[in-house]
């Protein structure tokens, strides 16, 4: 849970419907070959980025936006954020803000702290500017000899997920190929099972009514 503000682990909802998310990056290597495999599946997915890595690639940013992805807020340094300053949290954010508007998104910008770390001067400037903390409740990069093969990132997944499950990939670095090599079995193992694919901005849409956020325990 979370002293302050809005926090989502997982939508609630009775549709079939998930939410893929990549955190770090971008990478000017690996961006051309998401963007193609999402691309190829016609899935767009939400890319919670760093500052200091989109300040030194903005261009992949902007093809990541072009190409109908979404872009989060993961701070600038990628640093823990606890026990820091207001104004070190507020530079972290604010300096990420700017660089994600400049690669072209309109959209409201969500935020996810590194290593899933909050506590409370996070939480409090987050709530102060009405910004939605989205964490996950699915990440198989989180178990080594899960992130091993590919294929044991998919089964994982699958064993998991659930209507309205936010799923974690790391995919930016060579150590992370195995994560890379199942977004495209992934995706389709999802689909065969009547589950859409999409950003969090789509899955976070729900109407008014029974579905609501899941938040972090």
């Amino acid at each position: 849970m979370q002293l302050f503000g809005t926090i989502v682990a997982r939508a609630e909802t009775a549709d079939r419907r998930v939410a893929l998310t990549f955190d770090d990056g971008p990478a000017p290597a690996i961006a051309d070959s998401i963007i193609g495999l999402l691309g190829a599946r016609d899935v767009h997915a939400t890319f919670f980025v760093t500052g200091n890595e989109l300040a030194a690639a903005p261009h992949a940013g902007r093809r990541l936006v072009e190409a109908g992805h979404e872009l989060g807020n993961h701070t600038f340094s990628h640093d823990r954020m606890v026990l820091k300053s207001p104004r070190f949290i507020r530079t972290e954010i604010e300096r990420t803000d700017s660089l994600i508007r400049a690669a072209g998104q309109a959209e409201p910008i969500f935020f996810r702290p590194p290593f899933g770390y909050k506590l409370a001067g996070l939480p409090w400037y987050l709530s102060r500017h009405g910004r939605t903390t989205v964490t996950w409740d699915i990440e198989p990069d989180s178990y080594p000899e899960v992130a091993a093969t590919s294929e044991g990132i998919v089964r994982h997944v699958l064993e998991r997920v659930q209507p309205g499950s936010i799923i974690l990939l790391h995919i930016w670095y060579p150590s992370r190929a195995t994560s890379l090599g199942a977004v495209t079995p992934l995706i389709d193992s999802l689909h065969a099972r009547g589950y859409q694919v999409g950003p969090v901005r789509a899955l976070l849409a729900e109407p008014p009514g029974p579905n609501r956020a899941v938040e972090s325990q």
